[in-house]
């Protein structure tokens, strides 16, 4: 059905067939709702991480004052199973609030932006960050968490763990 021959619906899912959209949506997400929630991280970024030197981190001081995040969950004292939970808290200096637009989020040795991957099914609020199903490849994993309080100062926390 092409889009100019179309009478404008009533419902949303109605203008989404009129424009041919529907099928596209099924196509991409295998139906209205998912069965598995997308990987963070793909079995090539996994394995290409991996794969690389390692590099030399210097040692840093985090600034007087910053934010510090918790991580909440996984566990990294157990297996880590795919998908996961993760939950991170925020706690900013007394004199300070958390920026939430300054959340980032870097996988691996090539520190991999994907922040928008994890925004993407969960909201960061001054609090923190709850990921319901974070789906990961199995092996090790390493994440680079900051976050900046009201007053510039970033809050750093590096994550390493295994899915198995």
């Amino acid at each position: 059905m092409h889009p100019s021959s179309c009478v404008p619906p009533a419902s949303r899912s109605g203008l989404w067939a009129c424009l041919g959209l529907v099928p596209a949506l099924l196509l991409v997400t295998g139906g209205l709702a998912l069965a598995e929630p997308p990987f963070l991280v793909t079995e090539q970024e996994a394995a290409d991480s991996r794969a690389a030197p390692p590099r030399l981190e210097p040692r840093t001081v985090p600034a007087p004052g910053a934010p510090r995040i918790q991580l909440l969950s996984p566990d990294l004292n157990a297996a880590v199973p795919s998908p996961t939970r993760i939950q991170v808290k925020f706690e900013p200096a007394a004199a300070a609030a958390i920026n939430p637009e300054t959340f980032r989020v870097r996988y691996g040795a090539f520190k991999l932006d994907i922040t928008s991957r994890i925004t993407a099914s969960a909201k960061v609020t001054a609090d923190g960050i709850d990921v319901s199903q974070a789906a990961l490849p199995k092996g090790s994993h390493r994440l680079f968490i900051e976050i900046q309080d009201s007053q510039g100062r970033t809050g750093e926390r590096r994550v390493d763990f295994t899915v198995q």
